[in-house]
């Protein structure tokens, strides 16, 4: 990789890191504000709201936003494009619709002055996360940061007002957090100085359809993934209590971060992939998968060095009595895994493989479910992140076997010239530069 590409790159990936912990820490600031604000009741409801929104990003992510700029990366002409950025922008639209109504329907039954702010809330975060994708995929890196600031900014200002006001503060926060997305989805709209663009037209409709097939399955891979990611919380409370899995949460939140240095690298490479895929440049797709993992891992380890050192400090309730540094070992372990096999996956879904996307997660979700359930029943509950840790080398390993499967696959199709005729593609041993 040149030089100045490996600066370009680095500097896009610093914006997305920006504006994905602006917003986080947003919700972060916003979680430990309310849980001395609100009624056990009221948290538990705002909790499980922000925990469903969470999953519909998910959601969102596998059925419009990852098609979107996997498309859009592919497309050869900018007339394409906008048709792919109607197309799912249209669908995205419509899936967040049936989400907030989701969430909307949950509320009336448990809080009914909060169902519409929390409906709107969370359709207008999935509608928000579908445009920053998108707009990543047009290489709009910094209009997407900007966006962001303007949500985290407007979200803190007008979450401090609604604080400040006191009546009815959940349903106030829903309806400033609802606001801030709004603000933060026009702000990006704004500054690329084009309208939302959603295509409702036969032509859309068609090719929409055509793609269900394939997006069930990865609508059906993310099901397993939220399952592997959120199993190990079921598991531990449902058979050891609350009280056991507050300290696994605590060193979960402590390494957060390189879950959203995850978030950054998944937007800046899927991109550039499916348009290097579309030219079956396999080579370039292999040296950038190759480039952006290894910086992972010094991302992981590095960070990972400082979160172990900053342990001793660390004063909660919830890790009084726990073994600090056994937590901390297995919480790094999984998101420094997670790390690693990002680029497999992309690749993946890139090349529209969402059955082996799908067969690889539900596999390390029984696998990793499995391993949890063996530990809790012979040993203490702080050893459960072991288990959580199978499933994701798991993952690792499986996607990198794919992900290698699948690009020798694609070497093979590639047209050849007279010079590469006497040449098959192999993944290096090591990673090379580009000249």
């Amino acid at each position: 990789m040149k030089r100045g590409t490996a600066f370009r790159s680095a500097r896009r990936l610093g914006l997305m890191i920006g504006g994905e912990a602006a917003q986080s820490g947003l919700h972060f600031a916003l979680n430990i504000a309310l849980i001395k604000s609100l009624s056990a009741r009221d948290y538990g409801v705002f909790a499980i709201v922000m925990v469903i929104g969470g999953i519909g990003l998910t959601y969102i992510r596998s059925l419009t936003a990852m098609p979107a700029s996997i498309y859009i990366g592919k497309s050869r002409s900018l007339e394409r494009a906008n048709f792919y950025e109607g197309a799912f922008g249209a669908a995205a639209i419509l899936l967040s619709s049936l989400i907030a109504l989701i969430v909307a329907g949950l509320l009336s039954a448990w809080t009914p002055s909060s169902a519409l702010a929390g409906a709107a809330f969370v359709g207008l975060w999935c509608l928000r996360s579908h445009l920053r994708t998108v707009h990543f995929a047009f290489g709009r890196q910094r209009i997407v940061t900007l966006g962001d600031l303007a949500f985290a900014l407007s979200g803190a200002s007008l979450a401090g007002l609604a604080a400040w006001v006191g009546d009815d503060l959940m349903t106030r926060v829903f309806f400033a957090l609802a606001a801030a997305n709004f603000i933060g989805a026009a702000t990006m709209r704004v500054l690329s100085r084009e309208p939302i663009d959603a295509r409702f037209d036969r032509s859309a409709r068609i090719f929409y359809r055509r793609l269900l097939g394939r997006l069930g399955w990865s609508a059906f891979s993310v099901t397993t993934a939220n399952l592997q990611g959120q199993g190990i919380s079921l598991l531990v409370t449902a058979l050891a209590g609350p009280a056991a899995y507050a300290p696994i949460a605590a060193m979960l939140i402590v390494f957060v971060p390189l879950r959203i240095i995850g978030a950054a690298l998944v937007n800046l490479i899927q991109p550039e992939i499916a348009r290097l895929a579309a030219n079956a440049d396999v080579q370039a797709v292999w040296t950038l998968a190759m480039t952006w993992t290894f910086a992972s891992a010094l991302a992981g380890l590095g960070y990972g060095v400082a979160a172990m050192a900053f342990l001793p400090f660390l004063k909660s309730q919830s890790l009084v009595g726990a073994p600090i540094y056994l937590l901390g070992a297995f919480a790094w372990s999984i998101y420094t895994l997670t790390l690693l096999y990002l680029a497999p996956r992309v690749i993946l879904e890139v090349l529209m493989k969402f059955r082996s996307v799908a067969v690889i997660t539900a596999t390390a979700a029984a696998l990793s479910m499995g391993a949890i359930t063996l530990i809790l029943e012979f040993a203490p509950a702080s050893w459960a992140l072991a288990g959580a840790s199978v499933g994701e080398a798991v993952v690792l390993a499986l996607a990198w076997c794919a992900a290698t499967r699948e690009l020798r696959k694609l070497a093979a199709r590639r047209p050849m010239d007279a010079d590469e005729k006497q040449r098959e593609w192999r993944p290096p041993m090591r990673m090379t530069a580009r000249s």
